[in-house]
Order: C-alpha cells, then structure tokens, then sequence
C-alpha cells in the first residue's frame, strides 16, 4: 500500500511549444491548458513511481481542474501533486500549479497502478 501524502513538484518553462496556440487549444501565445494537465498528470506518476513494485508503472484515468490564470513566455510553471487516497490500483491525487506564488490551477486526478507489460500487450 502506497503511503499517504507522497509528494511530487515538476517545472516547466513557458516556451514556443507549450503555449495554447502552438497545441491548438486556443489562439493566443500563453500557457495552454493542455500542458498545464500533462505538467500535473508528469508530477502525480512521479510522485509515486519509486515505490511502486518492479515492472509496474501508472496511467492517468481521470482529471478534474480548472485553468483559473494565464501565463506568459518565459513564466515558470510548478505543479505539485500529492497522493490523498489509494484504493487497491486505484490512485487519487490533489493537484495545484503556480506560475511563482499564484495560483493558475487545481483539481483532483486519478490514476491506476499497471503492470506494465500486460498494459503494452493489449494495444
């Protein structure tokens, strides 16, 4: 059983490639939604990925946020992901990411312990 409270904060630089107009999600060059949750989703796998048993990893199932504030080209993005419940497979995590010390995201994700070669098997 994984320990409560296992932590995890991943960074990213706001560039050229991460913006929403360079993902398609929209049409100005600020911090795109879409990078935003794969920052938060990279933070949750880590968070756990060290004590998981050999040959396993986890997928994302579910992710519920809000993009509450831009940011712009060259604003450093920190995600933090902390692992609030843990039932069987199932994982449940509490996410945030901050553009310095304000707030631009929240939300809950959900993720599920695999072993990673019957995952692979079923494409």
């Amino acid at each position: 059983m994984l320990e409560i409270g296992l932590k995890y904060e991943a960074k990213t630089t706001v560039g050229a490639g991460n913006t929403a107009s360079a993902m398609g999600s929209g049409d100005m060059d600020v911090f795109a939604t879409p990078a935003m949750v794969a920052l938060m989703e990279h933070a949750a796998m880590l968070a756990v990925a060290a004590e998981l048993p050999e040959g396993s990893t986890t997928v994302g199932a579910s992710m519920n946020t809000t993009h509450v504030r831009p940011s712009g080209p060259g604003a450093v993005v920190t995600a933090l992901a902390e692992l609030v419940e843990a039932e069987g497979r199932r994982l449940t995590f509490r996410v945030v990411a901050f553009d310095g010390g304000v707030l631009i995201g929240e939300g809950t994700h959900v993720r599920y312990i695999v072993d990673r070669t019957k995952f692979l098997s079923k494409l």
